[in-house]
């Protein structure tokens, strides 16, 4: 994709995804402009480094000059600037075929999976900069050790048994309305699959095929493609059924290729694989997070990363922006409460999440409070989502986040549908009329001695900060 020059407009240039690309694409040559609806910290951050960012999406918002139009995944298809750039015969694609293009110029690795794609991939990054491989990435979060979520790195590979070929493109390959089959990756992971997107995918089966074109898309072996694939818990049989790539798994079974052991006191990993024997102590809590950073050792090892150099990035990795994060510690009359913050939506991570930090934290008791994400999802799996919380003492559920359902499936389902079905498993849940609401019950039920742990994708992660600052 030839970049210098060109006059690039990206709608919906807020996202972590987007507004990364943005800067890889200006740091090529592009002029790069976008749009999002609504101003944010990511596009004042956007402006200061030179990307003009504006909140008017109107057919009127595009500029005379431009070549080529992104879009973000979750813009619709009729929308009215899409059908103007169209009509004046511009280019238009989407944020993963734009990903796709810079990994086909490079040396392509994508991270795919229901969950644990954002941390997998800042652990990759994080060994491969250590290593010194100079990779570019493009990460769905902000990562404080890497700068932020975006880098351009070296043009080729610099060292390693790989010195010499295309840099390293690193990106985080999405399953929403089949993004990633537009990825062009030479090494892949897929860390598990399961039951999302079912607005997209309708079932299991679907997810599974979704996740099955992706490995096909991998390149044959014989060209240098190499998939790794969880062992348990991503349906390898089937999705790597097609696949002419060469295919290894990891896992906690023996029986993987690669295997871990994980110390849940010590937090101690062990990875074992073909020629290679590597430990660390991970500082992200949880069994969920040993086979995050195992997945990402062993890519980066793939990459031709040094072992030693891989265990000690490992080791050093602190996390990512609202991942198991830990926010702060807020002293009430009765004691402290330690508050942490996590980007998990599906059953699947709030149960693993909530579970880790229980573990780790040993509180009083621990108060989640979980704002959903999309009234879809919460519809399609409600009987999932009310049996997540087990690991917690209280739930507060403030009003769904959403930002492509329709009316109708706005109407099927709302906050109160959850805490009734908690409730029914004898969960103690409380609904919240707003987030503002929430941090104000958040005064009534904390104790000292508890553990907050803030959940979901949307807006949600303002209310632990603000409660701990809060007098």
């Amino acid at each position: 994709m030839t970049l210098t020059g060109r006059h690039i407009e990206l709608i919906g240039i807020g996202g972590c995804g987007m507004s990364g690309l943005a800067r890889v694409l200006q740091a090529r040559g592009a002029q790069v402009s976008g749009s999002d609806q609504v101003p944010s910290p990511t596009t004042e951050a956007l402006e200061q480094d030179g990307i003009t960012v504006s909140t008017d999406q109107s057919v009127a918002s595009l500029k005379p000059d431009t070549d080529l139009v992104i879009a973000t995944a979750a813009l619709p298809a009729d929308h009215p600037v899409l059908a103007k750039a169209s009509s004046r015969g511009l280019e238009v694609i989407r944020y993963a075929d734009a990903l796709g293009r810079l990994q086909e110029e490079g040396f392509g690795i994508s991270i795919a999976g229901t969950h644990g794609k954002s941390t997998t991939c800042a652990m990759c990054c994080h060994a491969l900069l250590h290593a010194g491989l100079a990779p570019s990435f493009i990460i769905g979060a902000e990562v404080p050790q890497l700068g932020g979520g975006s880098q351009v790195g070296a043009a080729k590979i610099p060292i390693g048994p790989m010195a010499g070929l295309p840099g390293l493109m690193v990106a985080e390959a999405c399953e929403f309305n089949r993004s990633f089959h537009a990825h062009r990756p030479k090494h892949a992971a897929i860390l598990n699959v399961e039951e999302d997107h079912l607005d997209v995918y309708h079932n299991l089966e679907g997810v599974i095929q979704g996740f099955a074109e992706f490995a096909r898309n991998i390149p044959d072996a014989h060209l240098g493609g190499r998939l790794l694939i969880a062992h348990d818990g991503a349906h390898r049989r089937e999705v790597t059924r097609g696949s002419s790539a060469r295919v290894e798994t990891f896992g906690l079974s023996t029986e993987a290729d690669w295997s871990l052991k994980f110390n849940v006191d010590t937090q101690e990993v062990q990875l074992r694989g073909p020629g290679s024997d590597l430990r660390w102590q991970n500082r992200m809590p949880g069994e969920h997070n040993a086979l995050n950073a195992g997945a990402a050792a062993i890519l980066a090892l793939w990459a031709g990363a040094e072992p030693r150099l891989v265990q000690e990035a490992m080791a050093q990795f602190t996390g990512l922006a609202r991942r198991t994060e830990f926010v702060g510690t807020k002293t009430l009359n009765s004691g402290e409460v330690r508050v942490w913050d996590d980007y998990g939506h599906h059953p699947t991570e709030i149960d693993r999440t909530l579970r880790a930090l229980r573990a780790s934290e040993s509180p009083r008791r621990l108060v989640c409070v979980f704002q959903p994400h999309q009234h879809s999802r919460t519809r399609f799996l409600l009987d999932e989502f009310a049996s997540s919380f087990n690991a917690a003492d209280v739930v507060i559920v403030p009003e769904i986040y959403f930002v492509r359902d329709s009316e109708s499936a706005q109407d099927l389902v709302n906050q109160h549908t959850l805490v009734d079905r908690l409730r029914a498993r004898g969960t103690n849940a409380l609904a919240a009329d707003s987030l503002e609401d929430t941090v104000s019950r958040l005064d009534m039920v904390l104790c000292g001695g508890d553990l907050l742990v803030v959940m979901g994708a949307g807006p949600v992660g303002s209310v632990g900060p603000q409660w701990v600052h809060s007098s």
